[in-house]
């Protein structure tokens, strides 16, 4: 493995770590001496990637941005039904947000505006639901008398609803509880010819797609001990921490709001 390979490796190792933190405790309390101990790497190595902590909190967030957006490309990709795509996009989210602590930390940084705001995921949600609905109303698949506009409104609404929930109770990500809330809205959303068409429990019957994906950062860090790092100060070459399960995921939730 090159230097620059380890390099890569460590800073991804801090990036989880720093989510880690940054989930449990907020932005404010979350320590420097905590992020490079999970990481298992010293403080020099930290310095060495971040100058400070709006530094690592700002690529926590870029992270987790990046893993959205790529969720939402995904929902806006193919020819195949819009309202589809965009039950679906939200249980892709879902679903990232269960499995992965860097998204569900870069959520929690993006609404407390601790990297500075560069971008606003909130807004950046609302502009993939309203995409997909406005496809949806070109291609006839919304009822008559229903807009884009004010579904958009209910579906942002309800989402919001999702995640605050899901802050004291993991369950409201669970996929049954996304399924309720679509058999709910899609008979008044689409069209009569789309009846029992749009599958509320996404079209993907596995679970598996892009938020069923490696975490962001997992493959790289997961599969070299991070101690291979020549800044790294753990003799034992203790690896970075350990992935996150759904068990973490109630205090996020959809946050895109």
């Amino acid at each position: 493995m090159t230097k620059q390979d380890r390099a890569v490796r460590t800073r991804l190792a801090l990036i989880r770590s720093a989510a880690a933190q940054f989930e449990a405790h907020g932005y404010v309390r979350a320590g420097l001496a905590r992020i490079s101990a999970g990481a298992g790497v010293s403080s020099g190595a930290l310095h060495f990637h971040f100058a400070d902590k709006a530094a690592v909190a700002e690529a926590v967030e870029d992270a987790a941005a990046r893993a959205l957006r790529e969720a939402a490309v995904r929902g806006h990709g193919g020819d195949g039904c819009a309202l589809q795509r965009l039950v679906d996009v939200t249980h892709h989210v879902a679903r990232l947000l269960c499995a992965d602590v860097v998204v569900r930390a870069g959520l929690r940084l993006n609404v407390e505006g601790a990297a500075g705001r560069v971008r606003d995921l909130r807004r950046e949600w609302r502009e993939c639901v309203q995409g997909l609905l406005a496809e949806a109303e070109r291609r006839g698949e919304l009822a008559a008398g229903v807009t884009p506009q004010r579904t958009g409104a209910v579906v942002l609404a309800a989402t919001t609803g999702i995640e605050v929930l899901a802050r004291e109770d993991q369950e409201w990500l669970a996929r049954p509880s996304l399924t309720d809330l679509w058999q709910l809205l899609l008979p008044s959303l689409a069209a009569p010819r789309l009846a029992g068409a749009v599958d509320p429990a996404g079209s993907d019957p596995t679970g598996s797609g892009p938020a069923g994906a490696e975490p962001v950062g997992s493959q790289p860090v997961g599969s070299q001990p991070v101690g291979s790092d020549p800044a790294v100060s753990d003799p034992a070459g203790r690896g970075p921490v350990a992935r996150d399960g759904q068990a973490e995921a109630g205090r996020a939730g959809l946050a895109l709001r």
